[in-house]
C-alpha cells in the first residue's frame, strides 16, 4: 500500500506547505501519540530537532498534539538524529520524535519518528500513523492531558555515549581535527566530544542563526572545509550534515573522502579486531564497483541493497551484519547505534588513525574508485522502462559491462525521473553506456 505522508525518511517538506505544517504536525503528533498508547503505563514522547527556525513552530505544534492525546512530553532542544534514536531507548520512552530535514536547505524541514526500541518506524507503523491521520483521534479527557519539560543535560548524555564509542586505550592527543558541524545539530555536542578526547579541535559550521543550516557548510559543501584543513595543518577534517547522521571526510591535503572508502577502513580494521559481524559489510547498489572488489580482496563479503538507509538497516538487521551504509556518508554501526550516526563513525575513523600512525591521505585511500557516471532523466509521465527499445538498449549495455562493470537503473520514489548509473574500467565507455540508455529513455518518454 502506497505512504500518503511518510516518504524514505519520515514526512519532509518545503515548511508552511503541506504536508509540512503546523497544522500537520500537530495532527501527527495525536496521531503518533494515540497508535503508542498501549498499555496502562504513564506514556511519554522524547522530542529533538535541529537548528532550523521553523523547528520551534513544529515543536510546538507536535507537543500539542501529543499531549492533547495523553502523553508526556521531553524536550531536548538541537542534538543529533541518532541521539533521539538512542535516548528514546534509553528513557524507555514509547516514542522519539526528531524535527529535521537532514542535510536540505533551512526553508525545509521534516518529522522523523522512532519506536520504542530507537529504531525508526516499520511501514506497518507509518500506514497505521497516517490512517489516524486521516481520521479522527479522540482527544484525551482533562483529568489525563499530558505535561510537557525540558532536559537540559541531554546533550551531556549523548557526548558521554559517543566518547563511550572510542576505544579505552586511545586519546586523541596530538591529533589536529577540524570538525564541520554545518551549523546544525551537532554545533555542541561534535566539538565537545572531540575535545575531551583530547583533539586540538577547530571547529567551523557552529554558528546558527536558524537560517544558515548546510549552507555552504557541512557534508554536502566540504569546500571550506578542506580549505580549513590546509591552511590550519590539521591532520584530518570531519564533516557532518544539518542532523549529523551523515559522514564526509577531508585528509590533510584537502581531499575529500565518501563513504565507500571510510567503510572500507571501518570493515577491515574490525575484521582484524575480529569484531567484524558475518564477515561482511552491507551497502547498496550505489557503492562503487572498487569497494566491493578491495572488500573480497580481504575477505569481506559486500552486500548489496537497494538504495536508503533503511534498506541497509533491513538487511544488517535481518542478516546478522554491524557495518553498513552508503556513499553518501550514512554509515550506520549497529554495535553502537539504531541509525547512521556522524560523530560515531568519524571517532572510529580517527581511532585507526591514531592505532596506524598514519597520514589520513594514506589510511583512508583504500582503493581507486572506478569511473562511475550517474545522470538523471526526466519524464512527464508513463513507464519508459517498459519500452522495447529502452529494454533492447538496456540490454546491449549490460552485455558490453559484463565483467568490466555495472549498470544500475532505477526509477526515483519521489519524482518522475530515471536515474541511469554505469560504471567500468574505461572512463568513455561508461559515459558512452550512460548517454546511450538517456537518449532511449528520452525518445520512449516524448
Amino acid at each position: 500500500m502506497a505512504r500518503k505522508y511518510f516518504g524514505t525518511d519520515g514526512i519532509r517538506g518545503l515548511t508552511n506547505k503541506a504536508p509540512m505544517t503546523a497544522q500537520m504536525a500537530m495532527q501527527v503528533g495525536m496521531a503518533a501519540g494515540a497508535h503508542f498508547l498501549r498499555g496502562d503505563h504513564k506514556h511519554r514522547v522524547v522530542i529533538g530537532k535541529d537548528t532550523r527556525l521553523s523547528g520551534y513552530m513544529l515543536e510546538n505544534a507536535l507537543v500539542a498534539g501529543f499531549t492533547s492525546v495523553g502523553m508526556d512530553v521531553t524536550l531536548f532542544g538541537p542534538l543529533p538524529t541518532p541521539a533521539i534514536g538512542m535516548l528514546t531507548k534509553s528513557m524507555r520512552a514509547d516514542l522519539g520524535v526528531m524535527i529535521s530535514a537532514s542535510h536540505n536547505p533551512y526553508a525545509d524541514n521534516g518529522i522523523k519518528l522512532f519506536g520504542p526500541d530507537g529504531y525508526k518506524l516499520s511501514d506497518a507503523d507509518e500506514l497505521a500513523i497516517e490512517a489516524l491521520i486521516d481520521g479522527d483521534v479522540a482527544p484525551a479527557d482533562a483529568p489525563d492531558i499530558g505535561r510537557a519539560r525540558r532536559v537540559e543535560d541531554a546533550r551531556g548524555r549523548y557526548i558521554h555515549f559517543a566518547k563511550a564509542t572510542f576505544p579505552d586505550d586511545l586519546t586523541l592527543d596530538g591529533l589536529r581535527v577540524v570538525v564541520d558541524c554545518a551549523n546544525g545539530a551537532a554545533y555542541q555536542v561534535a566539538p565537545t566530544t572531540l575535545w575531551e578526547l583530547g583533539a586540538d579541535v577547530i571547529a567551523i559550521g557552529v554558528s546558527p542563526n536558524g537560517k544558515n543550516i548546510n549552507d555552504q557548510v557541512g557534508s554536502t559543501a566540504p569546500q571550506v572545509l578542506c580549505e580549513t584543513v590546509v591552511s590550519s595543518g590539521a591532520h584530518i577534517g570531519i564533516a557532518l550534515d544539518g542532523d549529523a547522521d551523515r559522514l564526509i571526510v577531508v585528509d590533510e591535503n584537502g581531499r575529500v573522502i565518501d563513504g565507500d572508502q571510510l567503510m572500507a577502513v571501518i570493515a577491515t580494521g574490525w575484521a582484524r579486531a575480529g569484531t567484524l559481524k558475518n564477515g561482511g559489510l552491507v551497502a547498496t547498489v550505489m557503492s562503487n564497483l572498487g569497494l566491493e572488489r578491495h572488500l573480497s580482496a580481504q575477505g569481506i563479503k559486500l552486500i548489496r541493497t537497494a538504495v536508503g538507509d533503511r534498506y541497509v538497516l533491513e538487511a544488517m538487521r535481518g542478516q546478522g551484519y554491524n557495518v553498513g551504509g552508503e556513499q553518501s556518508g550514512h554509515i550506520i554501526l549497529s554495535d553502537y547505534a539504531t541509525t547512521g550516526d556522524g560523530l560515531v563513525a568519524a571517532l572510529q575513523i580517527l581511532a585507526e588513525l591514531v592505532r596506524s600512525g598514519l597520514p589520513a591521505s594514506e589510511l583512508l585511500h583504500r582503493f581507486d574508485p572506478l569511473p562511475q557516471l550517474l545522470k538523471n532523466v526526466r519524464f512527464k509521465g508513463g513507464k519508459p522502462l517498459d519500452d522495447a527499445t529502452v529494454k533492447a538498449v538496456i540490454a546491449d549495455a549490460e552485455g558490453e559491462l559484463t565483467g568490466k562493470g555495472r549498470l544500475v537503473i532505477r526509477p526515483s520514489g519521489t519524482e518522475p525521473v530515471i536515474r541511469v548509473m554505469a560504471e567500468g574500467e574505461d572512463a568513455a565507455q561508461v559515459e558512452a553506456v550512460v548517454d546511450r540508455i538517456c537518449n532511449a529513455v528520452t525518445a520512449a518518454a516524448a
